[in-house]
């Protein structure tokens, strides 16, 4: 039986991943060799769910297959992140690196390629560094799987793609409408020869699936973050009572562009997407955190609490007092604490652990807060790609907005319930982490299998 056959027969088996066991992971472990996994992952370092992908695979990969050992290949450590990675991870090898000519460019990485029993590609939009996912399973003839990610074929700017995006539903059904040639050349080599391919998103999964994908393992598997459980907690309590917000007495907002400024970011020229970017941005800004201003208008009034505005990215510090704090009343201002600082993922866990609730325009800090145990609300722009179907697909559609389709009264409404009944909230979050959890095993399992084959 051929290494594909094998995995797609274990695959319909459902063979549990305390289960996985071989005689080559035997023999490894008796001769001293652990399995070597290369995590290709931490793409960037501006965002607090770029950084928390990777401490997320990690930490499932130590929870459920403790047995292998991690080489870390990352984008960008900057930021503290990779203090962040060393102190909480202190396994954890690094090889850092590119690829030119289909080969690494450092002896480090090299070494790390010869090791690797597996190339595992952290979570991410648009399978991050397929290209050099490519180039490691054309040198090595490895086996290469994929740990959440999305793929939004109608999202975007240039070619066919549409700059104002749409709703989830909309971009099912035009997903679904493509020709089955859509996908690229390269994504489709890398993809068919995949020994899994776990999609974080079910629309993801479906827009392969009709694409014919021929990986014997496509399925929904949720990002990454939801495994992080590092917390910073000296950091963030302290913060915390510092500004005078008590544990289950605020809630934690963070805003958004429809698109990110990375020229601005990044200090680099303006070019002819970015007006186009930037021409979205100006005429949907106002309008998308109106909605959120008024929900924390409703939310002080009725309740007394505090509300700290804090940011995913970096650009978003300034944001958030420019377009939540700054046009509130005078009598809801002082109620509201703006973090004027960018910060890790490990505190904003620890902080996000003690709020009511977090309400976000971004889509990774609602994952933070689901695995502290606390509710959250993702109010979703349509340009933010099809990830957002994720918290659909893990039983969170009460807490899911689409930012055209809703109003700051709405979302007032849903989070007036969660304070009337904080402890029916929290168990609605131990349900929806549940089924997080039972598809994470199903990960972990497919990353054994696939060590166990190599």
């Amino acid at each position: 039986m051929n290494r594909r056959h094998f995995l797609a027969s274990t695959a319909a088996a459902g063979v549990a991943a305390t289960a996985l066991r071989s005689p080559l992971l035997a023999a490894a472990a008796k001769s001293g060799r652990p399995p070597r996994i290369l995590l290709r992952s931490s793409w960037q370092s501006v965002n607090i769910g770029d950084i928390g992908h990777t401490p997320g695979a990690l930490s499932l990969i130590e929870k459920h297959f403790p047995e292998a050992e991690i080489t870390l290949w990352p984008g960008s450590l900057g930021h503290g992140s990779r203090d962040l990675l060393t102190k909480g991870y202190p396994r954890l090898k690094i090889a850092e690196g590119s690829v030119k000519d289909d080969k690494p460019t450092t002896p480090a990485l090299t070494k790390a390629w010869a090791e690797a029993d597996l190339y595992l590609s952290g979570s991410g939009s648009g399978f991050p560094a397929s290209a050099h996912a490519v180039s490691f399973q054309k040198a090595t003839g490895k086996p290469v799987g994929v740990f959440g990610v999305s793929n939004d074929p109608i999202s975007g700017i240039g070619g066919s793609r549409d700059p104002e995006g749409g709703t989830l539903v909309s971009l099912r059904e035009r997903a679904l409408k493509l020709p089955p040639t859509h996908l690229s050349t390269d994504l489709r080599y890398i993809m068919d020869r995949a020994a899994f391919f776990f999609c974080r998103d079910t629309i993801t999964r479906d827009y392969l699936k009709a694409q014919g994908v021929k990986s014997p393992i496509v399925e929904f598997g949720p990002d990454a973050q939801l495994g992080m459980h590092l917390r910073d907690d000296a950091k963030g309590l302290a913060w915390l009572a510092a500004n005078q917000l008590e544990a289950g007495k605020f809630i934690s907002v963070i805003p958004r562009l429809r698109y990110t400024p990375y020229y601005k970011i990044r200090n680099t020229a303006r070019g002819p997407d970015d007006l186009i970017k930037d021409a979205i941005n100006d005429r949907t800004t106002e309008k998308d955190h109106a909605k959120l201003r008024e929900m924390i208008v409703s939310y002080v009034k009725h309740t007394g609490n505090k509300v700290m505005v804090c940011a995913e990215m970096t650009y978003q510090v300034e944001m958030g007092k420019e377009v939540l704090v700054d046009p509130l009343p005078a009598e809801i201002k002082k109620n509201v604490v703006w973090r004027d600082t960018y910060w890790l993922p490990d505190e904003a866990a620890s902080i996000y652990a003690k709020a009511q609730a977090v309400i976000s325009v971004e889509c990774h800090s609602p994952l933070i807060a689901l695995q502290t145990g606390t509710p959250t609300f993702y109010v979703r722009q349509p340009t933010d790609t099809c990830k957002g179907q994720m918290y659909r697909d893990i039983g969170a559609n009460d807490w899911f907005f689409e930012v055209d389709e809703t109003n700051g009264a709405q979302l007032w409404s849903r989070l007036e319930a969660i304070h009337k009944d904080p402890a029916g909230a929290r168990a609605k979050v131990k349900a929806i982490m549940s089924t997080v959890e039972a598809r994470q095993k199903r990960m972990v399992a497919a990353v054994r299998e696939a060590c166990k084959v190599a």
